[in-house]
């Protein structure tokens, strides 16, 4: 493959040692299973995105246990926030990162061979849904302006677009019309890659490939009734895996969706 290998992963929703995420879900155990996987992916990815909600509460002794789960990760790794971190206690935990700010929204411009990650901070302090702020949204037009001629993937944790799940879609990105009019300005932008939801979906934003990531513990269940009551389920865990490819001005995108887990059938040829 000639291209650029990126690993998503998303809502990983770390507690404390000790306790589950909603009383029954061992996010902890699933984080290590999940970087287990991304450690014996071949070809092995360019590196690892996350798209918020790195742990549960924002307090720093979640961050200090994710920071000790993911020491086992063999691959570099980015992240954002979502709205179920905080902002100082995980800049505090990944004090390394390219922040294009000292303060504020902890936006990343992250150069990668022949293409560009740009990831978003759409996380409001306090609150579910997700917005991109003033500062955010003229950072985003400058940057995507600086090098017209290089790809540029997009992350942020909300999806600015609607999935049928009544209770996630009133906690979207609320201002995905400000993001798509930048967005619409820029044939550079080729992907944008979102989290919040806790399931694979797809569809187009901007005329863009979009996307949701599946987490790797829980998922939102499928609720595309609007009397169905909001709940969570527990089903098989996954993660993306984004391949550029070369071809073209600005190459192409593929994403494929990798269920993290072993399963009883081995490769095997048709006859």
């Amino acid at each position: 493959m000639t291209g650029v290998l990126v690993a998503q992963i998303t809502d990983l929703h770390i507690k404390p040692i000790g306790e589950l995420a909603y009383r029954q879900v061992d996010t902890a155990a699933a984080l290590t299973h999940c970087v287990a996987h991304l450690n014996e992916l071949r070809p092995r990815p360019d590196i690892v995105v996350v798209t918020g909600d790195l742990v549960d509460g924002g307090k720093p002794e979640e961050y200090a246990h994710l920071k000790r789960l993911l020491a086992e990760l063999a691959l570099p790794l980015v992240a954002i926030p979502g709205n179920h971190d905080a902002r100082e206690a995980m800049r505090l935990a990944f004090p390394n990162q390219p922040y294009a700010s000292r303060n504020g929204a902890m936006n990343l411009h992250v150069p990668l061979g022949p293409l560009d990650l740009v990831l978003l901070d759409s996380s409001v302090a306090g609150k579910d849904h997700g917005a991109l702020d003033g500062d955010t949204l003229a950072w985003l037009d400058v940057t995507l302006s600086a090098s017209p001629e290089r790809p540029a993937l997009l992350f942020v944790h909300h999806p600015p677009f609607a999935t049928g799940i009544a209770h996630m879609d009133n906690i979207y990105l609320t201002n995905g019309t400000d993001l798509a009019a930048i967005l619409n300005r820029h044939a550079r932008a080729r992907m944008l890659a979102t989290g919040h939801v806790h399931r694979a979906v797809h569809t187009r934003f901007a005329d863009l490939p979009a996307s949701i990531c599946p987490a790797p513990n829980f998922s939102v269940a499928l609720d595309l009734s609007p009397d169905k009551v909001p709940s969570l389920i527990v089903e098989p865990p996954g993660l993306h895996l984004h391949a550029w490819l070369e071809g073209g001005r600005y190459g192409n995108v593929v994403t494929h969706l990798v269920p993290i887990g072993e399963f009883p059938s081995r490769p095997f040829h048709a006859l």
